[in-house]
């Protein structure tokens, strides 16, 4: 397929600056895909469209304060600093900007909020061929321990802050009510809508809620720049799924219930595992590369809620293949739904509304 076929224009004023007042405030817009039927309902109306016996799984990685700000220790130079990857203690992966004034030997000295130096200093070890540094961190017993304290949310970069406050609201709001294992350097979004409340009314339904674990990276926001989608490299990330999970997802489909889950990256986990195991699921870590487009034949997930994606993202592509599984029409559906989503003035992106397809 062309990346071409996953191009749409978006009017800039619908990108989701902040979230809903309320998490389950935002709107859902609910694709039925055997039909085509599209209904716009209140997030909360969820509730209506699961099923006693259905699986709910979700994706429980919690967003660390991954951008750190620093200077270059002999010029002053500023440095923004991103960390993607721990490889042990003190000794990062990380994403520089500017990257190109920072060199192996490169000596950076850590900023507080408010700018401030403080005694952490950072050394560029090495570079990828992606470009990413890895850094070596010192005058801390661990990086970690100081992130609360130094550390920013990590925003993707549609959105904008420039009020301290609002960095403050993000602490909480970029961050799922059931986030659990540190390790994502962006929010898996489709989890942000839920609170406890809504979470508990769906068990009491009887749907059965389930965990998976994928640390979500940068890659997530880049969009494809091949020609061809054949001809993408899709980023790794790193993932879990446990025994319970596995246990209950293969019963469910042993049972002909249906399996939702939400958000892409959680999708990622189920299929990557199915692959590998004969179409079943098994407790399961390591490292996800899998990209999923059309004509994609899916093995475990019956449904996904997801927020609205970015043009030419490999999550809009992912979409378009459960849109119309095993089929080429997935593209030409979504954009038809998104153009409808765009005239009901839809909310886009991570801080943005949520769209159902069961």
């Amino acid at each position: 397929m062309r990346t071409a076929d996953f191009d749409f224009v978006l009017p800039p004023g619908l990108i989701a600056q902040h979230p809903a007042p309320q998490r389950d405030g935002s709107r859902l817009l609910v694709l039925h895909r055997a039909s085509g039927r599209v209904e716009h309902q209140p997030f909360g109306h969820i509730r209506t469209v699961f099923r006693a016996g259905d699986v709910l799984v979700l994706n429980n990685s919690r967003v660390i304060p991954a951008r750190l700000r620093g200077a270059k220790a002999q010029s002053g130079g500023q440095i923004e600093i991103l960390l993607l990857e721990e490889n042990a203690c003190n000794d990062w992966w990380a994403m520089l900007r500017p990257a190109k004034r920072a060199p192996l030997g490169t000596q950076i000295v850590l900023h507080d909020p408010n700018g401030h130096a403080t005694n952490i200093h950072a050394q560029v070890l090495e570079t990828n061929l992606a470009g990413h540094r890895r850094l070596q961190f010192s005058n801390t017993p661990d990086l970690r321990q100081e992130l609360v304290r130094l550390g920013e949310v990590p925003l993707p970069p549609y959105i904008t802050r420039a009020n301290p406050d609002e960095r403050r609201e993000d602490r909480e709001r970029y961050q799922t009510v059931f986030a659990k294992k540190d390790g994502s350097v962006a929010a898996p979004t489709a989890g942000l809508h839920f609170t406890p409340e809504l979470l508990e009314q769906i068990r009491n339904q009887g749907v059965q809620i389930c965990f998976v674990t994928l640390h979500v990276g940068p890659g997530t926001f880049l969009p494809v720049k091949t020609e061809l989608l054949a001809g993408h490299r899709m980023h790794e990330e790193s993932f879990d799924l446990g025994e319970e999970t596995a246990t209950a997802v293969n019963q469910a489909k042993a049972d002909g219930r249906r399996v939702i889950a939400v958000g892409t990256t959680t999708v990622r986990v189920l299929e990557s595992v199915a692959a590998q195991n004969g179409g079943k699921l098994a407790k399961t870590a390591g490292k996800t590369g899998i990209f999923i487009y059309p004509p994609f034949a899916f093995q475990i997930v019956d449904g996904l809620l997801t927020n609205f994606h970015l043009p030419r993202s490999t999550l809009l592509m992912l979409v378009s293949a459960l849109a119309a599984p095993g089929e080429m029409r997935g593209p030409e559906l979504i954009r038809s739904v998104y153009a409808g989503a765009i005239r009901e003035r839809y909310r886009f992106y991570s801080y943005g509304d949520a769209m159902l397809m069961v």
